[in-house]
């Protein structure tokens, strides 16, 4: 029986519910979005065709209540409701919540997202299924002392997940027996604090994995496909930064093997509506024929989900729509591997400092055009523009960023180009790191494994090195944007250090990367600027800053770069690098010392979560002092010294600013 859905509520936020709106309008589906306090005037509000108010900024007072995403629905006659990924996408009560209601819920039914729900039931129900699963332990008794010794029968390595986790939330890997009952009480309290569940499972540690996912659909005919697979091995933190689809190096037998393997999972659930079947591959001796592992079944859209759709050619949420209208799948399993058609690669564009161990970060975007034209191959989907901000309350991707090609380096060449022609600025994002993973020669030769950033930190994670020529093209900026060229013959109507006969000059300073002071000396003779950064000197000609448009000629070249100019930074984007400057007040100001040697402030606005020392206490370097969480993310806070702790008064669950004093470490 077949019904089919006028009005469809989407019950999450930014770039899922812009998707998500998009394809409603290419189906004529009125949409109704829901919005926090700090999201009145995000870009899913404004794409939707309604909107209902739900509350305070943190998700666990509006996003996350299943009351009031219902009210909203009722008060506009919504008669569907999408959820997305992530909040209440796979959250059983929701989705009887809705069908109690007389909502149709696009996504599976509650008693398979149960059946999934917990890794160790999921595993044992794999098991039976005849899905091969990965060695290990996910049992009821959680003492200390029986993880301890099941952790001893699988061998060590071994890796620690909380059982309702998701997204590298609740999970340690653990090499040696020393670390086990540390990395427990943190998997469960991260567990229990994301997840509401504290239990945890202990499984082999594959060493040198891939990550290679299966994408399925099933209906209420009782028909399953999958729509092939995708490589998502390049992770930082368990968290995935590439995706890309068919996986690399794949054979036929392999993808054949696998494929059975996840539609039998969803069959053996009743599954209906999209899933996702992850794998574990052992590849410590190549991919070909090597052994895969059940991992996990994720019910609900993936946030890589557009790799397939561009190798397939389809909607995957119009199939979700679709099925959830009572409709049979589009296409059988033969037509889905006549149409796979390619190869597709995604990046996740992040606020987050990957040179700063991936710390995210918060603020303006003041550059970003996710409607930006990408060609018949690219694509961008994003729920932020310009002039938006990112904040704490919410997970720092700023847009996802995909293109097509006839084959794999076709694919990455066209990723590679989308991600230079792509500016941010306004805070720090990923993107240059991404374009070094994108450029890595392993990378392109197709040896990605989960641990793939790690072994090429030197490379990927270098911090880059400001050359006297990026301080030399920040003072064109700054000069270019006073627009100090005459416009009349008035020759008081600007002060541009005029001297008679003289070119006029000046100095500009900036914050080194050494602590130093940087200075470059500038003369202002015509249309050229001359800058001389120690023993660099550049000739800037015809300079003009537009719209935030740098153009001057270099060397006989023609630059383009974006430029962002503030009385404290300077910002330059070009093609292959992302320069921010601090300018140097010449009070000399900017060189004092705010706090103390010991003086320990928040990396990030965020909660505390663990308070590990009590103030008066010795501590020696590198001592764990507190656990906080910001955007997602835990993050341990360690001695940088020995000393003494002093004017420590915090405790779990208080929230602290970016740049707070959290305590001082005193000499002994």
């Amino acid at each position: 029986m077949t019904r089919r859905i006028k009005k469809l509520l989407i019950a999450n936020r930014g770039e899922i519910a812009c998707r998500v709106i998009g394809t409603c309008r290419q189906m004529g589906i009125k949409t109704v979005a829901v919005y926090s306090a700090v999201d009145a005037h995000a870009l899913h509000v404004k794409m939707a065709d309604e909107a209902v108010f739900i509350g305070p900024a943190p998700a666990a007072e509006s996003y996350l209540v299943a009351e009031k995403i219902l009210d909203a629905a009722q008060r506009t006659g919504a008669d569907a409701v999408h959820p997305g990924y992530g909040f209440l996408s796979e959250n059983p009560a929701f989705a009887e919540a809705c069908a109690n209601a007389g909502i149709t819920f696009v996504g599976p039914s509650a008693d398979s997202m149960r059946a999934m729900a917990l890794k160790g039931a999921a595993k044992k129900l794999m098991e039976d299924a005849g899905v091969p699963v990965v060695p290990g332990y996910h049992g009821a008794d959680q003492s200390v002392e029986t993880l301890t010794a099941e952790a001893e029968k699988i061998g060590y390595p071994v890796l620690i997940k909380a059982v309702a986790g998701g997204g590298g939330k609740g999970m340690r890997m653990v090499f040696d027996a020393k670390d086990l009952p540390a990395a427990i009480e943190a998997a469960a309290r991260e567990g229990q604090n994301s997840f509401g569940n504290p239990e945890l499972l202990i499984e082999k540690y594959i060493q040198k994995p891939r990550h290679i996912e299966v994408q399925v659909f099933g209906d209420s005919d009782g028909h399953a496909v999958h729509l092939l697979e995708r490589d998502c091995s390049l992770q930082r933190r368990h968290q995935k930064v590439v995706e890309e689809a068919p996986a690399p190096g794949m054979s036929t037998d392999m993808r054949r093997a696998m494929g059975t393997a996840a539609v039998k999972a969803a069959e053996a659930i009743g599954y209906q509506g999209a899933g996702t079947v992850e794998f574990i591959v052992d590849v410590a001796n190549g991919l070909d024929g090597a052994p895969f592992y059940f991992m996990e079944m994720n019910t609900r859209l993936q946030v890589e989900h557009p790799v397939t759709e561009m190798i397939t050619g389809q909607d995957l949420v119009e199939w979700q729509i679709r099925v959830a209208e009572g409709q049979s799948l589009p296409l059988s399993q033969d037509e889905i591997e006549v149409l796979a058609d390619g190869h597709a690669v995604e990046v996740r564009l992040y606020a987050e400092d990957p040179f700063n161990n991936f710390a995210p970060s918060i603020g303006r975007i003041s550059l970003f055009d996710p409607f930006a034209d990408t060609g018949p191959t690219g694509r961008i989907d994003a729920g932020v523009q310009a002039g938006d901000e990112v904040s704490i309350h919410y997970d720092p991707m700023i847009g996802k960023l995909i293109a097509w090609g006839e084959d794999r380096d076709r694919a990455i060449d066209a990723l590679a180009d989308l991600v230079s022609n792509t500016p941010v600025a306004g805070l720090t994002t990923n993107r240059d790191f991404l374009l070094r993973a994108l450029t890595h020669p392993e990378f392109r030769a197709g040896d990605v494994h989960t641990g793939f950033i790690e072994a090429h930190e030197e490379t990927l994670l270098a911090k880059p090195v400001t050359s006297a020529t990026d301080y030399a093209r920040a003072a064109v900026a700054i000069i270019a944007a006073r627009d100090v060229r005459p416009h009349d013959s008035d020759p008081w109507s600007v002060s541009d250090n005029f001297r008679l006969n003289l070119p006029s000059s000046e100095q500009l300073w900036f914050d080194g990367d050494d602590g130093e002071v940087v200075t470059a000396h500038v003369s202002l003779n015509g249309q050229t600027i001359a800058v001389t950064v120690g023993d660099t000197a550049l000739n800037a000609k015809c300079a003009h800053l537009v719209d935030g448009i740098l153009t001057y000629g270099e060397n006989g070249l023609r630059k383009r770069l974006f430029a962002e100019i503030s009385p404290s930074l300077v910002t330059l984007v070009s093609h292959d690098n992302t320069l921010t400057l601090q300018r140097h007040a010449r009070d000399g100001g900017a060189d004092d010392e705010a706090d103390g040697p010991g003086t320990i402030v928040a990396p990030m606005p965020g909660k505390i979560l663990d308070v590990k020392v009590q103030d008066g206490a010795p501590v020696e370097r590198g001592q764990p002092l507190l656990v906080m969480e910001a955007m997602k993310m835990e993050q341990t806070i360690n001695a940088p010294r020995d000393g003494i702790v002093s004017g420590l008064n915090l405790k779990a669950g208080d929230q602290v600013a970016d740049g707070a004093i959290l305590l001082t470490i005193n000499d002994e």
